[in-house]
C-alpha cells in the first residue's frame, strides 16, 4: 500500500485548498481501509485532522470542525481534504495515513502507512 498527497500551497487566511491523497493498491483499498489526515507543524508534535472509514464515516478533530470536510471517491481511490477559511494556524505539512482497520482514531498510532507529506502555508 502507497500513499501519496498533493495540492498544497499557499494562500491567505480566508482562502481554501483542496488535498488529495492517491492510494496505490487493490482496487478496493479504500473501500475496505480506513484513512486519514493528519498535520505537523515545525516545533509541535503531528496531530489529527480527520479521519474517513470504509462506510464513508468521517470525524473531525475540534480545531478543523465546520472548515474542513474530508471525503472519498473509491473508485478513483482518492481521498480528499476540503479546506475552507484558512487560519495562519493551520500552517503545516499535512499527511495522508491509512490503516487496515473498521474504526479511524484520531490518532498517529493506528496508522501504518504513510505518505510523504504535502506543504499548507497560509497567511495572514
Amino acid at each position: 500500500v502507497q500513499v501519496e498527497e498533493s495540492g498544497g500551497g499557499s494562500v491567505q487566511a480566508g482562502g481554501s485548498l483542496r488535498l488529495s491523497c492517491a492510494a496505490s493498491s487493490s482496487r478496493w483499498f479504500l473501500s475496505m481501509y480506513c484513512m486519514a489526515w493528519f498535520r505537523q507543524a515545525p516545533g509541535k508534535e503531528r496531530e489529527a485532522v480527520a479521519s474517513i472509514n470504509f462506510n464513508g464515516h468521517a470525524d473531525h478533530a475540534e480545531p478543523v470542525k465546520g472548515r474542513f470536510t474530508v471525503s472519498k471517491d473509491n473508485v478513483k481511490e482518492i481521498m480528499f481534504l476540503q479546506m475552507n477559511s484558512l487560519k495562519p494556524e493551520d500552517t503545516a505539512t499535512y499527511y495522508c495515513a491509512a490503516a487496515a482497520r473498521s474504526d479511524c482514531p484520531l490518532s498517529t498510532h493506528a496508522y501504518n502507512y504513510w505518505g510523504p507529506g504535502t506543504q499548507v502555508t497560509v497567511s495572514s
